[in-house]
């Protein structure tokens, strides 16, 4: 049987501004599941809650999660709670689990507004809802307590899963740079010999037993990153420079491991004296100062980019491989050792002084290429392996999630 919610619910607007939250021993509900606290209630039942905004705003209307809350519990003004009057009647859990699943086509499409959209409450009191017998409610319930439990379980398997995948990643780097990989070869020199061609401007202190993590073969090197490598960052934010060149540039914000995002690029001026510290060309290096420090990505569009002073570029010598540092920066992260070079609480930062000092296990230039091209090669792999980890996971989230609505749409015939 269907019912309107005015005629068996109280629907009632939340009374709390959420920068007002004063830390209390209530819980606060607002948006995000995050729950906040108060040191006053205003309910004390089991509610399912509804926001009143839709929650990416900008005209768009868009409601992410109708929330479930009992006991006693304060609430932001910008949602409203929906309680049943009679329990025996309609369950509040079961009227959560309805307006969840079918928010995007009972909710979503109420919410009007050209800038700030909104649900009005007077729609959302004549929403009708299928109520089936206060049973079939329990059994729905039950149903979706153990697809829940299930999909935890699974979620861990997967998580294990994608686990053993960064785990493989791991040793197959580490393979790699101990030189077991691929097959070696006399004819392709030594690399102390490659260091021999670098002018070194800079006197690096010699690498101790113990900042090396493993043996190396003998025809390789260990080396620190300053000798094979120039680098610096970019131009620093300044608003009393603010002559030059409007140049768009990229930020830590758009550099992932291994890509960039390129949407949304801020813009700041240039000088033409900024241009050579400050543009990143093909096959260079970039690297996360702050953020999640060492992230890196090399820059592979011809055309190149400003970048600004929380990213450092790496431009390697004679030859070397941007490839081959990246995959070492991926080394470093995968394996923690990337910690070391660290500095900060909270937010962490790779200063130009550390970055120079990370010892690299450099083998000859023609090993290198060997190195990267299998290194590629396997990552592709895990690659796909994760995808097809990630693929399962939605796959069974839809199957469940279908159960779910196939129960909640259908009362069962009484024999």
């Amino acid at each position: 049987m269907k019912y309107q919610l005015k005629d068996i619910c109280s629907i009632t607007k939340g009374a709390i501004g959420i920068m007002k939250a004063d830390g209390g021993e209530y819980p606060l509900v607002a948006l995000s599941d995050e729950r906040r606290s108060h040191s006053v209630f205003q309910f004390d039942a089991k509610a399912v809650i509804v926001p009143l905004i839709s929650s990416t705003g900008h005209g768009h209307a868009s409601m992410k999660r109708v929330h479930y809350q009992e006991g006693k519990f304060a609430l932001g003004n910008i949602l409203c709670a929906v309680i049943p009057n009679d329990e025996n009647q309609l369950n509040a859990k079961y009227l959560h689990l309805y307006l969840q699943q079918f928010k995007e086509t009972l909710l979503v499409p109420l919410m009007k507004g050209a800038a700030n959209v909104s649900l009005p409450m007077n729609k959302l009191a004549d929403v009708e809802i299928e109520v089936p017998s206060l049973k079939r409610q329990l059994e729905i319930i039950a149903l979706e307590d153990e697809a829940a439990e299930y999909k935890n379980e699974l979620d861990i398997k997967l998580k294990l899963q994608d686990g053993d995948v960064t785990k493989l990643r791991l040793a197959i780097l580490k393979e790699a740079f101990q030189g077991k990989l691929v097959n070696q070869n006399e004819r392709d020199g030594n690399a102390i010999d490659l260091l021999k061609q670098i002018p070194l401007e800079n006197n690096f202190s010699p690498i101790s037993e113990n900042e090396v993590p493993f043996e190396i073969p003998d025809n390789w090197i260990w080396c620190r990153m300053g000798a094979i490598a120039q680098h610096n960052s970019g131009k620093t934010l300044d608003g009393g420079r603010n002559t030059g060149q409007l140049k768009k540039y990229i930020t830590t914000s758009n550099l992932y491991w291994g890509h960039f995002d390129l949407e949304n690029l801020k813009s700041m001026p240039f000088e033409e004296s900024d241009f050579n510290k400050c543009i990143a060309n093909k096959g260079d290096l970039l690297v996360c100062e702050g953020g999640e420090a060492g992230r890196a990505a090399i820059w592979e569009l011809d055309e190149s980019v400003f970048f600004q002073n929380h990213i450092h570029r790496i431009r390697p010598f004679v030859g070397i491989s941007s490839e081959f540092i990246y995959w070492n920066f991926v080394y470093l992260n995968l394996s923690g050792r990337i910690n070391i070079y660290r500095k900060g609480m909270g937010i962490s930062n790779i200063s130009g002084k550390a970055l120079s000092s990370i010892p690299i296990p450099l083998p000859p230039i023609p090993e290198t290429k060997r190195i990267v091209k299998k290194i590629k090669q396997i990552m592709q792999l895990c690659d796909e392996l994760q995808r097809s980890i990630l693929q399962s996971k939605i796959e069974n989230e839809k199957l469940l999630e279908g159960a779910l609505r196939d129960a909640l749409k259908k009362e069962p015939i009484e024999a």
